[in-house]
């Protein structure tokens, strides 16, 4: 099943994205709230409803309502937290082996993650930023999940059933402010705060089931054959596949539980696939040939990412009309 939240006269909606149509959750049933925050507080027992509903539409059982004039949001647009992790060894080898410096031991020891904006999620469309941002603005190609349970403690053999979905992750990143930042070793933050980007849709586990493959020897959780893609332009940058994730999902829900509860409505992201990325790329670039043209993401580039059983994930850079800067700010 697919979920997505949309606005129609600028009030959100949840809908069901089945046979190239969206249908409206609430009109089909009306104890389904009619927004996916509230939705995911309602754990299976919600879920449960929606997926016959699916089923229903599917099998023509059912004549829902269809929505005809909408536009499609992050599917979870008000997260009660936006984390992000690091689960690619390849993106990590490859980002340290750019900066000429060793791999770090702790990577193999356990998942880590970072907290982000989560009052800066959007979906596809126009991503509009700062002038500052564009002093090497950068994509990331991710996976993302989203919570349905409350949870304190969980172990990574549990930790699976939290997820209600999947959706593709943008981690959108200016690399300038990032990186001056963290000299100081605290971040990132204005680097990341002013844009995440989830969508289309959220893809229940059930879908996925064919794409399922062994989990890496030594670790605990589901694993999926999903190939990852981002084109910029019409011209495709970035590839991947989930399967390369070196931390299960679930192995970074049990440390992001430990000794604090997570919540429906978690967002919680996979972290970079190797080559996901133009400061990996543009590193590795440099690193092989010293007049390798670097690029960074311009206004008017169209990002598109297409995961396999995700959708494709579209968004076009605008720039805002100001000189305001906080670079100029410092001292």
């Amino acid at each position: 099943m697919k979920l997505v939240s949309y606005k129609t006269e600028d009030r959100e909606h949840l809908g069901i994205f089945a046979g190239r149509h969206i249908y409206n959750l609430n009109s089909c049933d009306k104890l389904i709230p009619d927004n996916m925050n509230e939705f995911l507080w309602g754990g299976d027992e919600l879920m449960d409803r929606a997926k016959r509903i699916n089923q229903a539409i599917l099998d023509r059982q059912l004549a829902a309502k269809e929505e005809l004039f909408f536009e499609l949001i992050a599917p979870v647009p008000h997260p009660a937290s936006c984390r992000d992790g690091y689960a690619f060894r390849q993106h990590v080898e490859a980002a340290r082996r750019n900066r000429k410096v060793e791999m770090i031991a702790e990577f193999d020891q356990y998942p880590v993650f970072y907290f982000t904006n989560h009052n800066a999620i959007q979906g596809p469309g126009e991503i509009a930023c700062m002038p500052d941002h564009f002093q090497k603005l950068d994509f990331e190609l991710e996976v993302a999940v989203v919570l349905n349970k409350k949870g304190r403690n969980i172990s990574a053999a549990e930790a699976d059933s939290y997820i209600a979905g999947y959706m593709i992750m943008n981690d959108m990143s200016a690399r300038t402010l990032q990186m001056e930042e963290m000299l100081l070793n605290l971040g990132p933050a204005k680097g990341k705060d002013f844009s995440t980007v989830i969508g289309p849709w959220l893809v229940t586990p059930d879908e996925l089931e064919p794409y399922k493959v062994p989990t890496k020897p030594g670790h605990v959780g589901n694993s999926y054959n999903l190939e990852m893609n981002c084109t910029v332009n019409g011209i495709r940058v970035s590839s991947g596949n989930m399967a390369d994730m070196d931390w299960t999902f679930a192995e970074i829900i049990e440390r992001c539980a430990y000794g604090c509860d997570v919540l429906p409505g978690d967002v919680i992201g996979s972290g970079t696939v190797g080559t996901g990325c133009f400061l990996e790329l543009n590193g590795t670039g440099l690193l092989n040939d010293p007049n390798y043209q670097t690029q960074w993401l311009q206004p008017g580039d169209l990002v598109e990412m297409d995961i396999t059983g995700l959708g494709v994930l579209a968004n076009v850079i605008t720039k805002e009309d100001t000189e305001w800067s906080i670079l100029g700010l410092k001292k």
